[in-house]
């Protein structure tokens, strides 16, 4: 159970969203928190931790006016911590080994290998020989819907058909190193993590899994930790005190407290 930091970049800005607000209409979104600090200055804060496996995520589309500022700022952080840093955000085979170049020690993928619904094993197997499978995360963050979750994707606003199973999981996982999984439901809000999805989550044992979502104080910690049984890696965003939270970054930054608690 490690703490995965992260580095949100929408239009040129770090900031903390409520995860279902994002909209590409005219880049418009939630804020919690937006940062005066640049990108490259989370980077050095987590490479000076020794905190390793970290989401630069950029949060416009390529289609936005602001992409070019807000890649920018993405190129920054991973260029300040080469090699302790993953990226997402318009990642395809085109563009992965790019970001591997650039620093990144994994690509975040969602849209490219998802479309029409459905997974894409060719986009899966381009990616793969583009970046290597021990560079990729398939980013698996979901909604509920009816009898269970389902993975979304454009900007979390498009559900597919794809239900987030044991099966699904362990099929995926053959394609990459890691998997990033949003509740995306409570991302954002501080108001408690998704159980049902924790638990579903805390059974996989084919590639590590971190885990985002509603964790909005050390007691939401907890539970996370009793329920995952400590299987399952975590982020945290709007709750952390370095965006405007009430978290102490000091304390999960801290391999001490999260050993001693298991």
């Amino acid at each position: 159970m490690r703490f995965r930091p992260c580095i949100d970049i929408h239009n040129g800005a770090v900031k903390q969203i409520v995860g279902g607000s994002l909209t590409d209409d005219n880049d418009q979104v939630v804020e919690n928190f937006r940062s005066a600090q640049d990108a490259d200055y989370f980077a050095q804060l987590y490479r000076r931790d020794g905190l390793k496996g970290g989401h630069v995520i950029l949060l416009n589309p390529p289609s936005s006016e602001y992409y070019h500022q807000t890649r920018e700022q993405a190129l920054k952080a991973l260029a300040a911590y080469p090699g302790g840093l993953q990226v997402g955000g318009g990642i395809t085979a085109d563009n992965a080994r790019e970001y591997i170049e650039a620093g990144a020690s994994h690509v975040i993928v969602t849209s490219y290998v998802f479309g029409d619904g459905e997974i894409h094993w060719d986009c899966m197997d381009r990616l793969c020989r583009a970046a290597g499978k021990e560079h990729v995360v398939i980013d698996l963050s979901c909604r509920k819907k009816g009898d269970g979750y389902y993975i979304v994707t454009n900007r979390w606003q498009t559900f597919t058909n794809v239900k987030l199973t044991p099966s699904v999981l362990q099929e995926i996982s053959g394609y990459c190193d890691e998997f990033l999984i949003h509740g995306v439901d409570v991302e954002g809000r501080a108001s408690g993590i998704e159980e049902e999805l924790v638990e579903l989550l805390s059974t996989q044992h084919t590639v590590p899994i971190t885990y985002a979502g509603g964790i909005g104080s050390l007691d939401d910690l907890e539970r996370f930790r009793k329920i995952s049984g400590g299987a399952l890696d975590f982020t945290i965003g709007s709750a952390l005190d370095l965006f405007g939270g009430k978290i102490p970054y000091h304390t999960v930054k801290n391999p001490g407290y999260l050993f001693n608690s298991l």
